[in-house]
């Protein structure tokens, strides 16, 4: 059977087209493969951390101080107990330093022997006749 040249022209268009849909489904196919999309997905992240890193370098050569005083926050804020236990054991070598001497032993015992022969004296009460303070008088505010 021969075809009319309409109808050879149309199944020639047909064979172009169905090649380039193959051509196209194998290409999404590759597209959609696991190892190709974590790929582009990783090039995605590293292109915008290091658009990040680049505004951050910017933001610390406008404003050095400010950043440097919120790195110093955040670093003591981590080493917060680091730096707890550095002061308590600074503190503790540091204290028999400067505490006054204690008294020696024989000092002690004539202490303790004098206070024996006194005795205490009850806290000093407030006399009935002591008047208490006024309170401040209240002004208006103009």
């Amino acid at each position: 059977m021969s075809d009319s040249p309409k109808i050879s022209a149309a199944r020639i268009e047909v064979e172009k087209t169905k090649a380039a849909m193959l051509d196209t489904a194998r290409e999404l196919q590759q597209r959609l493969q696991p190892k190709t999309l974590a790929g582009e997905a990783w090039e995605k992240a590293k292109n915008k951390g290091a658009d990040l890193a680049e505004d951050a370098v910017d933001a610390v050569a406008k404003r050095p101080v400010a950043v440097g005083s919120v790195v110093a926050a955040l670093a003591m804020f981590l080493a917060r107990d680091p730096l707890k236990k550095a002061t308590i054991k600074f503190y503790d070598v540091m204290t028999p330093l400067f505490e006054p001497r204690k008294k020696p032993a024989a000092l002690k015992r004539k202490a303790a022997a004098k206070s024996a022969k006194v005795p205490a004296k009850a806290p000093a009460k407030r006399s009935a006749r002591t008047p208490r303070r006024a309170p401040p008088k209240k002004t208006e505010k103009a």
